[in-house]
């Protein structure tokens, strides 16, 4: 009896738990199609809600979306762009100023369409929320309905028409590098061109420099006038001087220049072939250049012709007229480059020539081979000696290569001390010049005793100190009065 009890109790335990496992399994399914039931009606009414959304707001911009801090809710996207555009209206007139030493060229912010960029804010905000991706346009609807959106400004140049604009001076500005050239042949230089940087504008930072000044610009929203300083970069050449020779000839280390403007033919002439005879000698490290030495012997057999000389007190025509325009150009070159001038002689008087670009006394002549210009290379390199003569304008310059050791030299401006006037005028008769006929064959030239005093300095510390003196004789102006019938 009591074992049927107890299993008459485990069947009905039985049957229990196989009850509530069927309520349990129709319980979960009536939640979860419930669920399902409330996820597809709320994907559908939210569905239905984004579509009456777009379709509400189909031609305007979506609520809460700004740009720079404007609100332009349901605002049309020509709306946007008309707003900008009034903007950009207020600046058309600002003026860009680009400079680079004396070159300036001035461009409006009209003629490179300076501004806001109307059309990219006014798509950018309608595009905001209507992307191919639905999760995102409701993701940024809901973030601009609740906390807003805002914009950040966008500009635009047009940089072609700026490089238009600027294209003319960058023409004057840019400059191609010059490579080194040095050819030595036979212990001298035949030819020789120290190398050059070039330079070029640099658009990249002109462009850098306009997007920097954007902001200040057109957020002020009126007229201004802005400066720009053109950049410019260094261009460097392939080969430079250092790299073209090994004989230390690396830069230029003093140049001298002087005028021979009324020169007749013959004296051009002699000039030229004295500056050409000198062009490309090398003064070696420690050795003694000597003027005389280096132009060799002056004559009508070493190719010169017959110009004005001072010969026994007179101006005459004789050989080499003209040598001593390029001794005195070659000893200016030699003070300014601080080299020691270990001989030097003045005019006896003085020359117009010589006064047309210098004071007075900055001169040296040379009589070959008894009066010479000499000048000692101290400088540990060799000195390489240059000429350049100009033809149009009688110009003549030497120009002295080397390496720069640090020496600075200073000249005195020339002091001019007892000035005596010329004497009168002395004519004399010429029976081979017609009767009436008078010719100039010497000028007039006042005397005096002129000097000037020249410093070199290095590390500091004065190297030379010297005092050239130059005494100046009157000189009278000589005619020639024709006496043939």
């Amino acid at each position: 009896m009591e074992f049927s009890l107890k299993k008459n109790k485990i069947s009905l335990l039985k049957l229990v738990k196989k009850i509530k496992k069927k309520y349990f399994i129709h319980a979960g399914r009536i939640v979860f199609w419930f669920s399902i039931g409330v996820f597809l009606a709320s994907f559908l009414l939210a569905g239905f809600s984004y579509l009456l959304f777009q379709k509400t707001h189909e031609n305007s911009i979506y609520p809460g979306i700004s740009v720079y801090g404007v609100d332009f809710s349901g605002k049309k996207e020509v709306e946007v762009r008309n707003y900008f555009e009034r903007k950009n209206e207020l600046i058309q007139s600002t003026d860009f100023v680009f400079m680079h030493e004396d070159k300036i060229a001035t461009v409006s912010a009209k003629e490179i369409d300076y501004g806001y960029d109307a059309n990219l804010l006014s798509t950018q905000a309608y595009s905001l929320g209507r992307s191919k991706n639905a999760i995102s346009n409701i993701s940024l609807i809901l973030q601009g309905y609740f906390t807003g959106i805002n914009l950040e400004p966008s500009y635009r140049f047009s940089e072609e028409k700026l490089k238009e604009k600027i294209l003319p001076i960058a023409k004057e500005i840019n400059i191609k590098p010059v490579d080194a050239l040095f050819q030595f042949e036979g212990g001298r230089v035949k030819e020789f061109k120290p190398s050059e940087n070039g330079r070029m504008v640099n658009f990249g930072k002109i462009k850098e420099i306009m997007i920097q000044k954007e902001e200040e610009i057109i957020s002020s929203g009126k007229e201004s006038v802005i400066i720009v300083q053109i950049p410019v970069e260094t261009i460097e050449p392939k080969i430079t001087t250092e790299k073209a020779n090994d004989l230390g000839i690396r830069e230029l280390i003093g140049s001298g220049t002087s005028l021979f403007q009324h020169s007749i033919e013959n004296r051009i002439y002699n000039v030229n072939l004295a500056a050409q005879r000198l062009n490309g000698i090398l003064v070696a490290p420690g050795e003694t250049f000597s003027f005389a030495k280096a132009i060799g012997y002056v004559s009508s057999f070493t190719g010169y012709k017959q110009a004005y000389v001072i010969q026994n007190g007179k101006t005459v025509l004789g050989d080499g007229g003209g040598v001593c325009q390029v001794s005195t150009t070659l000893f200016r070159a030699i003070l300014n480059s601080g080299l020691p001038v270990t001989e030097r002689t003045a005019h006896s008087y003085r020359v117009g020539y010589y006064e047309q670009d210098s004071p007075p006394g900055i001169d040296a002549t040379v009589y070959v081979p008894s009066v010479d210009l000499k000048f000692k290379n101290d400088t540990g390199n060799h000195i390489l000696i240059q000429t350049v003569v100009d033809l149009n304008e009688l110009r003549l310059t030497f120009n002295l290569y080397g390496t720069k050791d640090g020496r600075i030299s200073e000249i005195s401006t020339p002091v001019v001390l007892n000035q005596t006037p010329a004497p009168e005028p002395k004519y004399e008769d010429d029976p081979t010049l017609p009767k009436g006929q008078v010719k100039q064959i010497d000028f007039a030239a006042a005397g005096a005793n002129v000097y000037f005093t020249r410093k070199v300095s290095k590390d500091g510390k004065v190297i030379i100190s010297e005092q050239f003196s130059s005494n100046y004789r009157p000189w009278q102006a000589v005619y020639l009065r024709g006496t043939k019938e």
